[in-house]
C-alpha cells in the first residue's frame, strides 16, 4: 500500500514557518527553528530563502496559497464575473465570502493569526508592504469584478470597503474583544448578506 507523498521541501519549509508565526510570533520564526519544526537538515531553509525578507515572503505565499487553493472563484482571471446574472454574483459574493471568513475563523485559524503577523510586520519593511500590498490586490480585483456583476456604482471603492469589513470580522474574531466567539456559518452569511445590501442598495 503506498502511504501519503512527502511535500516538497519549499512547501514543508513554508508550512513549518507559518506554525511557527502563529505559535511563537515572528521573533520565533529563524532560519534554524524552521529546519527544526520541518524535521529538515540544519541548513535547508538558508538555501532555499537566503535572508529573513525571502522567508517572510515565502511565508505570506504560502498562505495566500493555502487560504485559495479551494476556492476555484479566486484562482480564475476576473473577467470571468462577466459570465455572471447580477443576482448570481451577489449570491456567489455572499457565499464563498461567508465560507472564507469561516474557514480563516476555524480551519485555517494558524494561518489567520500567521498573516496578521506578516500585517503588522509589513508596516516597518517596505520590501514585505509590496508583497503584501500585491497578493491582496488579487482579492481586490476579484471581489470589483463580481461586485460590478452585482450591480455597484463604485466597483472599487465597494471592494475596498468589503474587504476593510472582512479584516475587521478576523481580527475581532481572532485577536479582537470578540475572540471568544466564532460566528457560524449561517451567522456569517447573514452578516455578509447585510453588509452587501447596504453597499448595493442604497440610493
Amino acid at each position: 500500500m503506498i502511504g501519503p507523498m512527502t511535500p516538497p521541501r519549499p512547501t514543508l519549509i513554508a508550512d513549518a514557518a507559518i506554525t511557527l508565526v502563529a505559535e511563537r510570533g515572528l521573533r520565533g520564526l529563524t532560519h534554524r527553528a524552521v529546519d527544526e519544526e520541518a524535521g529538515l537538515p540544519p541548513g535547508s531553509t538558508s538555501n532555499l530563502a537566503r535572508t529573513r525578507a525571502a522567508l517572510l515572503e515565502l511565508v505570506l505565499t504560502r498562505i495566500v496559497e493555502r487560504e485559495t487553493e479551494d476556492h476555484p472563484v479566486l484562482t480564475v482571471e476576473p473577467p470571468a464575473a462577466a459570465s455572471l446574472t447580477p443576482a448570481s454574483a451577489r449570491d456567489l459574493l455572499v457565499r464563498v465570502g461567508a465560507d472564507l471568513l469561516h474557514r480563516a475563523l476555524t480551519t485555517g485559524r494558524r494561518l489567520t493569526l500567521a498573516r496578521l503577523e506578516l500585517a503588522l510586520e509589513a508596516t516597518r519593511r517596505p520590501e514585505l508592504r509590496a508583497v503584501y500590498d500585491r497578493l491582496g490586490g488579487r482579492f481586490a480585483d476579484i471581489a470589483a469584478a463580481l461586485l460590478a456583476r452585482s450591480g455597484s456604482a463604485d466597483p472599487a471603492a465597494d471592494a475596498r470597503r468589503l474587504i476593510r469589513w472582512c479584516d475587521g470580522v478576523l481580527f475581532n474574531a481572532t485577536a479582537g474583544s470578540g475572540h471568544w466567539h466564532v460566528p457560524s456559518p449561517e451567522e456569517l452569511r447573514d452578516e455578509v448578506e447585510s453588509y452587501l445590501a447596504a453597499l448595493l442598495d442604497r440610493e
